[in-house]
């Protein structure tokens, strides 16, 4: 291929309103402060790229992103869109903790490629398919409107729902079969964000069985550096238990399968990059441990590139893509087809397929 080199890159603020206030076990989220990224190709042809700091999780926030990004321009510019690894690479060795930001240049990098190739990103990703079905996620809300959501939920076609838990037992529960109560024939999930101690986790395992609750899956149940406590969760249920904040890297899921702590993974963009996603879930399907997907608070830009990602590769057990912007809000035009609870992708758009308003 013939080279085609970035002429122009520019950073900017991409701050959006939630729908609601977003409340998990590590704090409350009331709007989003992102950055974006746009790679401009000498041949005209435009990338786009999104970071999603959240601090409490990748330790990044909208200012060091912005920084970090910017620092980045001139190293970017001229360089052979086709190099997207090689420019990985290097970014990587430089700023490693900065995960969201190289992320956000990985998926602009990756956007303008697959548009000179005029396929869609799925293609890229291995084309096994073009559609994905998400759960959606009640968080941390008192049960009466946690029923309400439910239902709600329910009626719009979800099959799966996930809630967060994790701040205090008592009301974990009586949200939990509020949630039941609600969308009896639905799927649970449980997200406790490291909210838990092992020995807490498992006594709250306890308590959901003498409730009758039975969750599908129940993701990180406590610090993401207690590997071994994980394991002793693991241990002592049979609910399958997810390692999120526990894996950015490919060492960390190397980690995880040694320990035989988890039985699924969760991959996130903003937590490992792309180019580091794809080598975690070769090494989570080597292993036979299940991968699910999950994202940040992110626009359908980071959203529709997770999508990609998982309707191109087809090996996810489970999906956690649920959009928190209502959707006249959103920066952007095009992307993934979104009717709840299911995301189908255009093979008439290239790249993520996103355009700005």
């Amino acid at each position: 291929m013939k080279a085609i080199k970035i002429k122009k890159v520019i950073i900017e603020p991409l701050n959006l309103d939630l729908e609601e206030p977003f409340r998990i076990a590590i704090g409350t989220k009331y709007n989003i402060e992102n950055v974006l990224i746009t790679v401009v190709l000498e041949n005209g042809i435009e990338g786009y790229g999104e970071a999603a700091p959240l601090e409490p999780i990748n330790g990044e926030n909208q200012a060091t992103a912005l920084a970090t990004l910017k620092s980045c321009v001139e190293f970017i510019k001229g360089k052979n869109v086709t190099d997207y690894r090689a420019i990985s690479a290097t970014l990587r060795g430089v700023f490693h903790a900065q995960v969201t930001a190289r992320c956000a240049i990985e998926m602009a990098l990756i956007d303008a490629y697959a548009k000179v190739l005029d396929i869609p990103l799925y293609e890229f990703f291995g084309g096994v398919g073009n559609k994905a079905e998400t759960d959606y996620t009640i968080d941390i809300v008192p049960p009466d409107i946690a029923k309400k959501n439910a239902a709600k939920l329910a009626k719009a076609g979800y099959t799966v729902l996930k809630t967060k838990v994790g701040k205090k037992l008592t009301d974990d529960i009586d949200r939990l079969l509020a949630i039941r109560d609600g969308a009896p024939n639905c799927g649970i999930t449980i997200d406790a964000n490291q909210g838990y101690s092992p020995c807490e986790a498992v006594h709250f395992i306890e308590e959901m069985g003498k409730n009758g609750i039975r969750p599908i899956l129940f993701e990180q149940p406590v610090s993401r550096f207690d590997l071994q406590g994980m394991r002793f969760v693991k241990d002592h249920t049979s609910i399958p238990i997810a390692a999120d904040e526990s894996v950015f890297t490919s060492a960390d899921a190397i980690n995880v399968v040694r320990t035989g702590c988890a039985d699924y993974i969760n991959i996130k963009l903003m937590k490992s990059g792309i180019i580091e996603a794809m080598d975690i879930a070769a090494i989570a399907r080597s292993a036979n441990i299940k991968l699910m997907v999950g994202c940040m608070l992110e626009s359908k830009l980071a959203l529709g590139c997770a999508v990609h990602m998982v309707a191109g590769m087809g090996c996810f057990s489970h999906v956690d893509l649920d959009p928190h912007i209502e959707p006249e809000k959103e920066p952007f035009t095009g992307g993934p087809d979104y009717k709840a609870p299911f995301y189908t992708l255009s093979p008439d758009l290239p790249g993520i397929g996103c355009k700005k308003r």
